[in-house]
């Protein structure tokens, strides 16, 4: 089976490994580390304190996906946001720029989730992350001002990459105070831990790796920069319970399963020993890799800008899919597991299909005349059903200078 994993060559992935010595994603989520940046123009790269800022302004943006901290207190949103009259439509909440001022002036924590559903650049960085781990990712922008803190002492139920992208932040990291915790769990998990992992200031491309359930703060102490900016990289794993949530879904096929449970006392032993003996076959038959397997293939896509109307096809594509595809030979042909997406291709394409799901942008002439045969039907077929995207200008700053592979490609 092939997978693409490994062709996603992104500059931030190979500095987060450098960084903390890791040779691949296999010790996440393992231990606390932390390291420099051996490329420190990459910082200023992939994001700014004030792109951050225009991105807030610019979109319609408010709570729970952007919040204000000041104090380690969260700010009400009528502190921030102003409402704007519109002829047409209701009202919509946008960010009130002279109110913002003042509270980054005093100092303040601005927090948006999602962070790579608005930019190109952190958006590719973000997949190159979800291939390398192969797990879900989602990219945290904090941008903190003067001496605010944010978030009080607190563990997160995964694990995070943490890059500092801007200025310095003070960070406090200590032990779990329970194993594995999660979320939604069978106990609280409410005190603090008193076991020092680490203290220290992270400076302008450095990294911190901490792991789920360890207890951390971040706080702001005088610093010559009034400005912080640090993004967090946060690596949802699946646990038993997933696989066991899956497998009850996979029930729902049987008949047996979707039967009402009886309220006979004769009837209930022999209900339980065919319940039982349906469940013991469903676990054995659908062992823990064949769910992160499923996952990985059914996976739609996330979402990218919808293509215009053109008399032309595009000329150079790219793969968008959320993990790495995967593609099986069988009986002489190929099978794509892509996107949620199954296609059944000729053996003949397997170089094709190597460069067109790398998930690098592809020149498809110069693919062409690498792999010999036009591979525009192929990159045709896999545009329509989601896998890959024509590469527009604005998509294109996510990858330039920062992936590479694929075959040389521009845009015309």
């Amino acid at each position: 089976m092939y997978r693409g994993s490994q062709a996603l060559d992104h500059l931030l992935v190979r500095e987060i490994e450098g960084a903390v010595g890791w040779p691949d994603a296999t010790p996440l989520g393992r231990e606390f580390a932390t390291g420099r940046f051996a490329d420190q123009s990459l910082v200023e790269r992939i994001m700014t304190p004030s792109k951050i800022l225009d991105i807030v302004t610019r979109r319609f943006v408010e709570p729970p996906r952007l919040r204000l901290f000041q104090d380690s207190r969260e700010l009400h949103p009528s502190e921030y946001l102003r409402v704007q009259e519109n002829r047409r439509r209701p009202a919509v909440r946008t960010l009130d720029p002279t109110s913002v001022t003042a509270l980054l002036d005093a100092g303040v924590t601005l927090v948006l989730d999602g962070l790579e559903t608005f930019d190109p650049i952190v958006e590719v960085a973000t997949r190159a992350l979800r291939w390398w781990s192969g797990e879900l990712v989602q990219t945290n922008a904090y941008l903190t001002t003067r001496s605010a803190d944010g978030f009080p002492l607190h563990w997160d139920d995964h694990d995070v990459l943490i890059v500092q992208l801007a200025g310095e932040k003070n960070w406090d990291v200590r032990g779990s105070t329970r194993s594995a915790p999660m979320f939604r769990d069978a106990v609280p998990n409410e005190v603090a831990s008193s076991e020092a992992v680490w203290q220290g200031v992270l400076r302008a491309g450095e990294v911190l790796h901490i792991p789920r359930g360890y207890w951390h703060q971040a706080t702001r102490v005088e610093h010559d920069d009034p400005v912080s900016l640090h993004l967090t990289f946060g690596f949802t794993r699946r646990t038993g319970v997933d696989w066991l949530t899956w497998i009850a879904d996979q029930a729902r096929e049987q008949e047996l399963f979707r039967t009402d449970l009886t309220r006979s006392p004769a009837e209930r032993e022999a209900e339980r020993a065919r319940l039982q003996d349906a469940a013991i076959e469903l676990v054995r038959s659908l062992p823990p890799a064949a769910f992160l397997t499923a996952r990985e293939r059914t996976r739609p896509p996330a979402r990218h800008a919808p293509t215009l109307p053109s008399a032309h096809e595009p000329e150079v594509v790219v793969c968008v899919t959320e993990f790495a595809p995967h593609v099986e030979r069988s009986e002489g042909q190929l099978v794509v597991y892509a996107g949620g997406r199954k296609i059944t291709v000729r053996d003949r394409a397997a170089a094709a299909i190597e460069l067109l799901l790398s998930g690098c942008p592809v020149d498809l002439a110069a693919a062409e005349a690498r792999v010999g045969f036009d591979v525009r039907p192929l990159a045709r077929v896999f545009v329509r059903e989601g896998i890959c995207v024509g590469l527009t200008p604005e998509l294109a700053a996510g990858y330039t200078g920062l992936v590479t592979g694929g075959t040389p490609w521009k845009l015309g």
